[in-house]
């Protein structure tokens, strides 16, 4: 298990527990009126791209408004959760991820790590995702600035969170389609955050939609880090493991990092230390440096 950390320092003063985003709304008719277009694309770029940003874009435009009334202030970090639930998701590991990262919000250590920011709060967002244009967002974007909204959110996301149970329809799996999901949230952010994280959970490679590649370095040139936790399946190739696939060809950003657990049990374990390592911003102190080739500098 590897575990990076970007430890720049941004000293803030810590605003008000929420704040009405004022520009929300102009943003989310952004969203409906026109599609982001990614940094330095090429004129020969397939126009199967431009459909594909058209089918994310109508999700969240379909999506976004459920979440108008959700607070964000300037904080710390801003983390979206990009949960796979395609098809192979079943009830079992669709229960390790939705519970995970309920009980890991509301850990003493998530708190503690968000109460030592200079900020002193974080901004989450939550959504599920499979094949393009297959995306469901759980929890819009939320301020954490201490205990009470920690389980307020996991509350939420406990409750909608996929639960595996009706897979017809999922389809594969676009990892392409989640981190391009994942940068239109961030890009839509109602405030300011030092560090923007896309945090992606899946138990497989991209094989739906478009190549991972472009929507990777589109993230990356916008400044935002992918990190992943891989969720082995029974029948893993040992040699080629899923973690390797993800560090080799998802990760990306500053101090990027995928970790792996061992196992079941070992799932709201690896999720709880990738969470601390991603809401801190002076974990270097309480984690030694990466040991093996499972991170990015890029």
């Amino acid at each position: 298990m590897t575990l990076a950390v970007d430890a720049n320092v941004f000293p803030t003063r810590r605003p008000p527990r929420t704040s009405a985003p004022t520009g929300f709304r102009r943003q989310v008719r952004a969203i409906l009126s026109g599609i982001p277009m990614p940094t330095k694309r090429s004129t020969r770029e397939p126009a199967r791209r431009i459909n594909s940003y058209l089918r994310v874009a109508g999700t969240l435009a379909a999506s976004v408004f459920w979440g108008l009334q959700a607070h964000a202030a300037d904080v710390d970090v801003a983390v979206v959760f990009a949960v796979d639930f395609s098809s192979s998701i079943d009830p079992e590991v669709a229960d390790l991820q939705r519970e995970g990262h309920a009980a890991a919000l509301t850990s003493p250590e998530i708190i503690a790590a968000i109460t030592r920011n200079y900020v002193g709060c974080i901004s989450v967002a939550y959504f599920e995702w499979s094949s393009p244009g297959h995306t469901r967002i759980v929890l819009p974007w939320t301020s954490i600035c201490g205990l009470e909204d920690a389980r307020a959110a996991a509350s939420v996301i406990s409750k909608k969170g996929d639960t595996g149970v009706t897979r017809r329809g999922r389809r594969g799996t676009s990892v392409s389609s989640a981190i391009d999901v994942g940068s239109l949230l961030l890009d839509q952010f109602p405030g300011k955050a030092a560090k923007k994280v896309i945090d992606i959970s899946s138990n497989g490679e991209n094989n739906d939609g478009l190549p991972v590649q472009p929507s990777r370095l589109n993230a990356i040139a916008k400044g935002y880090t992918i990190n992943a936790i891989a969720i082995p399946t029974q029948d893993e190739n040992p040699d080629q493991p899923l973690a390797s696939y993800f560090a080799q060809s998802v990760i990306g950003g500053s101090q990027a990092f995928v970790i792996t657990p061992k196992g079941p049990n070992d799932y709201a374990i690896a999720l709880r230390r990738k969470l601390v390592t991603e809401v801190s911003m002076d974990v270097g102190r309480q984690f030694p440096p990466p040991a093996d080739d499972r991170t990015s500098s890029q």
